[in-house]
């Protein structure tokens, strides 16, 4: 009886390891307050932008750190209201977990893989209290993230193990990183960080390159240097000639 009652079990259900797709947001405030602002600037454009993707809460830049009461209801309505789904907290204290807890939310180990490596900024940007959007992604071997909506400023898409193709705009402030090759078939105004974990054979193209930082294995050029005419605003092959970025003209 016992081996049956086993044999239908396993039968019904099957637990396997997954990867998904994972939203991070930021948080570097606890003014809800200030962050609904943020989030309807930035999402003003896309409302249905991450059509009810999970997301974990990163507490780890919290300005107030470990000493922030954080109210996770009302976050959690505040995301909901834009369409996402939050699922758990990550890099909090003791006592943001325990009420992140209570408030219905899991909790979630601080990512140990190595993050995408970007180019230092010529110069320290101001310090800000808006949320930063992550849209990161596993992508199987050899396979493509494609994304077909517009990417507002504040917001950024890791393609972690693979290329991204990008279907719309990527506005200034946000940002595309990819472990492989960056295609855009849009104006590229923001950040595109190609070979983010070191592949110098890794490139980027854009059918309008108007882009505020560019950059393949860690070698970038930013907005600083004006393009040359046959390169502003036409199509754009970038890519590494022995630690030397070139950009050629799509003819």
């Amino acid at each position: 009886m016992a081996d049956a009652s086993a044999a239908r079990t396993k039968a019904v259900f099957e637990f396997k390891s997954a990867t998904l797709p994972l939203v991070a947001l930021i948080l570097k405030t606890k003014d809800l307050d200030v962050l609904a602002t943020a989030l309807d600037a930035q999402l003003a454009d896309s409302p249905d932008f991450f059509e009810q993707e999970p997301v974990v809460i990163d507490l780890s830049q919290l300005a107030d750190g470990a000493d922030a009461t954080i109210d996770f209801p009302a976050l959690r309505d505040l995301l909901a209201r834009h369409q996402t789904q939050p699922i758990a907290v990550r890099g909090g204290s003791d006592g943001q977990n325990a009420a992140a807890r209570a408030a219905g939310l899991s909790l979630a180990a601080m990512p140990v893989t190595p993050t995408p490596r970007a180019p230092a900024p010529p110069a320290p940007a101001p310090a800000s209290e808006a949320p930063q959007i992550v849209r990161e992604v596993q992508v199987p071997a050899a396979g493509t993230l494609v994304i077909d909506k517009p990417l507002r400023s504040g917001q950024q898409v890791y393609a972690r193990g693979g290329d991204v193709i990008v279907m719309a705009v990527v506005n200034f402030g946000a940002e595309v990183i990819a472990d492989g090759n960056i295609h855009v078939y849009a104006p590229l105004r923001g950040k595109a960080i190609a070979g983010a974990r070191g592949n110098t054979e890794a490139r980027i193209f854009t059918t309008c390159m108007e882009a505020q930082l560019v950059a393949i294995a860690g070698i970038y050029r930013t907005s600083e240097v004006a393009l040359p005419a046959d390169l502003a605003g036409k199509p754009v092959h970038i890519h590494l000639d022995d630690k030397k970025l070139l950009m050629v003209p799509i003819v």
